[in-house]
């Protein structure tokens, strides 16, 4: 039985008085695992707290918001009804929101790519047959190439909307999948940064989440409520997002365009710049960060399987890799292991 348990137990057979003993548990639990939040080593520590305990502005508003406010009791119920320790509750949501929610939106967005990419195969012969239509028209109504450049374009993007309702993957479709996860990776941080600095109310029932939370952790990391100076969690979390997006880039048959190759060494940096930023935020946060993005590494090494999309009725494309794994690995030693 937790703490919170405990102590709702005694409100509720002593009403109106709250016994010494438990002021004591509190109050002991709260200075031997909570510490002295004031000394920091570094100054980007210090900044970043200060950022996360504002209750003001747009940060109020986040932190009061509807989504951060199902999110926190999502976590509350599971870790009431389950009796988990709070690291395993925070492990269990997660995997149970991505396998719920951003899994199936995976599988949906490779079903979308996949058919615009089969679609774009048609368009070179519906091309070709246009411009022998443009052809006619010029030698007809004497267009000058303006006008035939002009009536070449608008006509390609009329089919290309007619492939694209006739099989019903408009491209936009492909992007539910951020709409949905950067929302609720937002909604569950908050509300987890909620717990910790007891908020929005600062009641009896807050004061206990964080008194188990202080005492919720594990091995490295026993008090939640504190950064974890081992940086074992920050680092790997660094790790784990530049191998998402090694894999992904070398995975591509495809030669990447410019703006690939600027966005991938942009998403690069943000991985490096996430160290320094869950070595600052308390360790219950770097860990349900952790926890997601290894999620997000199985679920792309999954889903690059030629026998999990025919499973989940993705359609087949010219650039689907027959062994991914092999090539994967292949193109991994070509650039970190190169023959001399």
């Amino acid at each position: 039985m937790n703490i919170t348990r405990i102590l709702t137990t005694n409100v509720r057979l002593c009403p109106g008085r709250i016994t010494t003993s438990v002021h004591n548990l509190y109050k002991n639990q709260l200075q031997c695992c909570c510490g002295d939040n004031s000394k920091r080593q570094f100054s980007l520590q210090s900044s970043v707290e200060s950022v996360a305990k504002t209750q003001s502005g747009i940060f109020q508003s986040i932190s009061e918001s509807t989504p951060v406010e199902y999110a926190q009791k999502l976590l509350l119920n599971i870790h009431e009804t389950t009796g988990l320790p709070w690291w395993a509750t925070i492990v269990s949501t997660t995997i149970l929101m991505r396998a719920t929610i951003t899994f199936p939106l995976a599988i949906y967005q490779n079903y979308i790519l996949a058919k615009v990419e089969n679609l774009s195969l048609e368009m070179p012969a519906i091309a070709k047959e246009l411009k022998k239509e443009i052809g006619v028209a010029v030698r007809l109504y004497k267009w000058d190439e303006k006008m035939a450049k002009m009536q070449y374009k608008l006509t390609m993007k009329k089919e290309w909307n007619k492939l694209i309702v006739r099989d019903n993957c408009h491209p936009v479709k492909s992007s539910l999948l951020l709409w949905f996860q950067i929302p609720m990776w937002v909604s569950l941080s908050v509300s987890l940064r909620n717990l910790v600095y007891q908020l929005p109310n600062q009641d009896f029932t807050a004061k206990m989440t964080l008194t188990e939370l202080s005492v919720g952790g594990f091995g490295w990391i026993p008090n939640l409520v504190e950064v974890d100076s081992s940086l074992i969690l920050p680092v790997t979390l660094g790790l784990i997002n530049l191998a998402i997006i090694e894999i992904q880039t070398l995975s591509k048959v495809n030669v990447p365009s410019k703006l690939q190759r600027y966005a991938t060494n942009f998403f690069r940096g943000f991985s490096v710049l996430m160290i320094p930023i869950a070595a600052s935020v308390p360790s219950c946060m770097a860990l349900y960060w952790t926890t997601s993005s290894a999620f997000g590494l199985v679920q792309n090494m999954i889903l690059m399987s030629p026998k999990v999309k025919k499973s989940f009725n993705i359609p087949l494309t010219a650039s689907q890799l027959e062994k991914p794994y092999a090539h994967l690995l292949a193109a991994m030693k070509h650039k970190y292991l190169p023959i001399k």
